[in-house]
């Protein structure tokens, strides 16, 4: 196979773009075309293709495309998180938004991390919600993560994290909720049974119509995710996350993102952060 056919043409990168765009709602520029032959040439490998165009026919074969698309939504879909990312979010959860809603005791909380990515961001509440129920007697929750790309999944569930990502988890925290290697040379850590335990993993796509996530939800996080649609569209998700959470309950985005100008029955209580309100 010659040099020549490793780069993408126009018409295929267009074509890709549109497919990332029906599938995940994602806008990638035009500039993205080198990002986009880096993260596909393993797809090619694998299946032995030579060529992008042949790689863009198989995802536009409604026979083949099934069993391809996860991985290609996979392989183009940015995923960057970390432990205690924004912590005033998690100050603010068990100082004011806990106390606030009172849930927890008549019933489990029941929080939902709609990107959960590599699973950070969920098992830095579960620690955070494992700590506040040491310190209140009869508080339960329960954490739900979900995440489009199955490959994050996988990760998550394993929940082994090198040294460098594991260093903003407080001290006593990370001993108490990580495990290091009996290897010494291994540097890497890994959450313990319990606290894996307290988050279950499910794979969901912000696009489909219906999220199945029956019961009602307490805190949504949906953090720093947004960003990568277009304005109608993460309007069209924020409806649906919305219509998940219980009247009084909780909206976490990322900062960088807002809900000003759309009619969503939310108000703002902290930065990147809105309640829902009663009917």
């Amino acid at each position: 196979m010659n040099h020549h056919d490793q780069s993408l043409s126009s018409a295929d990168l267009n074509r890709l773009r549109e497919l990332v765009y029906q599938q995940a709602g994602i806008n990638l520029g035009p500039d993205k075309r080198v990002m986009l032959e880096l993260r596909l040439r393993p797809r090619l490998r694998h299946l032995r293709l030579s060529t992008f165009s042949d790689y863009c026919k198989l995802l536009h074969d409604p026979r083949q495309r099934r069993q391809e698309l996860v991985h290609f939504l996979d392989a183009v879909t940015t995923n960057k998180t970390d432990f205690f990312r924004e912590p005033g979010h998690f100050e603010f959860l068990t100082q004011k938004a806990l106390p606030a809603t009172g849930v927890g005791y008549t019933r489990p909380l029941f929080v939902w991390c709609s990107a959960s990515s590599t699973g950070e961001e969920p098992y830095t509440l579960a620690m955070v919600l494992q700590q506040y129920a040491e310190a209140h007697p009869g508080f339960r929750f329960r954490i739900l993560a979900t995440d489009l790309s199955t490959k994050v999944l996988e990760k998550a569930n394993l929940a082994i994290y090198p040294e460098d990502v594991v260093a903003p988890i407080p001290i006593d925290l990370r001993r108490k909720y990580f495990m290091r290697s009996t290897d010494r040379e291994d540097k890497r850590f890994r959450v313990t049974r319990e606290l894996r335990n307290l988050v279950e993993f499910r794979q969901l796509n912000l696009m489909d119509k219906d999220y199945g996530v029956a019961e009602p939800v307490d805190m949504l996080f949906c953090r720093n995710v947004l960003i990568y649609f277009d304005r109608p569209t993460q309007e069209a998700i924020l409806r649906k996350l919305t219509r998940c959470i219980v009247p009084g309950g909780f909206l976490y985005l990322g900062h960088s993102e807002t809900i000003h100008g759309l009619d969503l029955p939310l108000s703002p209580v902290a930065p990147a952060l809105y309640r829902k309100l009663h009917a």
